[in-house]
This record gives structure tokens, sequence and C-alpha cells, in this order.
């Protein structure tokens, strides 16, 4: 199979390849997926630069990407709940850095898999596990529920959009912070628009003077920030600073789970959710999506095509 790797850490993003490499082994309880799109999520290449070394090891060469959209090829003999020809969908992180989604095949662990939902397409689906899940999971540790009013951070990010949809799906009134051009972008996902920046906190009590219920922080540096604009008793999350913890506040980080990715595809299909696609590339332009991915300017999903 076509598959994209790096033989080593670096920063280098020309060190990244497509070779021709063995078709993955299919454990017993997993399931083999032919990948029809992939999502590009910026984790992908800070584990390339050994930016997660001290929690997981590599086994080299590794082929990137977490994210995944496919059809079922291969069953391991436990797996009664698949069946060859389901769409399927997965946050596929294992526990060593190695055998990632940007390749034609893919095995992944049942449990990590979900069926993927009707009304998105493949390139949509893909985008969805990692950055959702994040997104479902803050949301979930923060209990919004309606009538709370939150403020996300970062929120026409691939993280935030979804946790502004979630979160207005529950009935909760949602502030988000973004640059000027993505307002537009946020009102019609149903939330209010703040400018991040200096006058920040003014913006934001301006627009709930008694101060928010939660705070989701998807981008970091926001700890004074969210504490001055968070109501007594208010609580507070983030996935990128985990002083919050040192505040009460609660530091999220989210595993693989089928069950949470069926959330997911469930809130797709009634509506409450869609997934923007920013840009695809193809195997050979993996370098091109990184690259574009590390000017942290993107909204919507880099999704990669084999």
């Amino acid at each position: 199979m076509r598959a994209v790797t790096y033989p080593a850490y670096s920063t280098d993003l020309s060190t990244l390849r497509v070779e021709e490499l063995p078709q993955p082994k299919l454990a017993p309880s997993a399931v083999l997926i032919e990948v029809r799109a992939a999502s590009v999520n910026p984790v992908d290449w800070k584990v390339m630069t050994g930016g997660l070394d001290g929690l997981l090891d590599a086994v080299f060469p590794v082929i990137p990407g977490w994210d995944v959209a496919g059809v079922v090829v291969g069953l391991g003999p436990d797996t009664p709940e698949f069946a060859v020809g389901d769409e399927v969908i997965a946050y596929a992180r294992k526990d060593t850095v190695g055998a990632g989604t940007f390749a034609e095949l893919v095995a992944v662990p049942a449990v990590s898999v979900a069926r993927k939902p009707t009304s998105l397409s493949f390139e949509q689906a893909a985008g969805l596990p990692l950055a959702g899940g994040t997104a479902l999971r803050t949301l979930d540790a923060l209990d919004v529920s309606a009538g709370d009013t939150v403020l996300i951070h970062a929120a026409a990010g691939g993280v935030g959009a979804f946790a502004v949809q979630i979160a207005v799906a529950r009935g909760a009134r949602v502030i988000g912070t973004a640059s000027e051009s993505n307002h537009a972008f946020l009102r019609e996902l149903g939330a209010e628009p703040v400018a991040y920046g200096d006058g920040v906190v003014d913006r934001v009590r301006g627009l709930a003077p008694d101060g928010v219920d939660a705070v989701a922080d998807f981008v970091g540096g926001q700890l004074e920030t969210s504490r001055a604009v968070l109501a007594d008793g208010g609580r507070l999350a983030s996935v990128a600073d985990p002083g919050v913890i040192e505040h009460r506040g609660r530091w999220i980080w989210v595993r693989p789970d089928g069950a949470e990715s069926a959330r997911l595809a469930a809130l797709a299909d009634e509506g409450a959710l869609t997934v923007e696609v920013a840009q695809t590339f193809s195997l050979d332009q993996v370098a091109e999506a990184f690259a574009e991915s590390q000017t942290g300017h993107v909204r919507g999903k880099l999704i990669i095509v084999p």
C-alpha cells in the first residue's frame, strides 16, 4: 500500500515521503479500513517534531495521521459489531506512534470505530473524530447545558467550531473569540463573536455583565482572561493550558472512543453538526498540508485523500 512516512523526528517537512509498505497486520479485535479521507490536526506535525515523545514511543518509519473515514475491508475474528463494506470513522490514535492514517489502509481497534454519519461526505466525516471529540469531552467536563452562557476561545478553529455547534445544540448561549474575518462564520454557527486581543475582557463583559458560566479554552494563554470573565462558581477547561488545574479547572485530553464518535455522528445526522472542509490534499501533498496547518490561520479542516 502507499503511505506517507517520516524516518525520524524532524521539523523538516521535506523528510515526509510516500512509500510502498506492506498491508497492516490485523489484530483479532481490529478492523482494516480502506482510507477514503484522513484529517490533518496540529498534533500530527507536533508529533513529527518529537513533541509527544515523553508520552508515546515511536516506531519508525512513522505513518502520521490520527483521523480517518473509510470503508471496512477486513475484520479480525473478534469484531462482531462490524461487517465488510461498512462506512466508518475513527479517532485512530494508538499507544505507540507509527501506523497512522495517511495511507491507503489502516488497522484500527474496533472499540475506536463508529459508523460514518450518512449526512457527511467522507472528507467531512474524516474531520470529525479528534477535533469533534475534543470539543465534546470539553463541554461534557464543563457540564454545559441549556441556559448556560459559554465563552469559547478560538471559536472559529478546528475544535472551537465544533464546540460552538454542540453548545448551541444543547441550548447554551455562546460567545466566541475570533479574528474579525471569522465573525460572520461564527454568527452562522449561532455564536456571538468578539475580537480577541487587548480589551477582550471588556468586550465579553459587555455581552455578559454578570460573567459567563463556563469557559472553554482551545488555544492556550487565556487563563487570566478566562478567570476575569467567569461568574462566581463558573467552570473552566482548557486543552492547551494545564495551569487551569491550579484554579479548579479541567485540563482536557481526548482518547479514542467509538461510542463518543458515534455521539458526534448522531449530532451530524440530526443536523446539529457539520464540518467545513478548508482544503484537500493528496498523499504527495502532506508536507503542504502540514505547512498550511502550521500557519495557525486555517478555518475548517485540512483533509488528505489518498
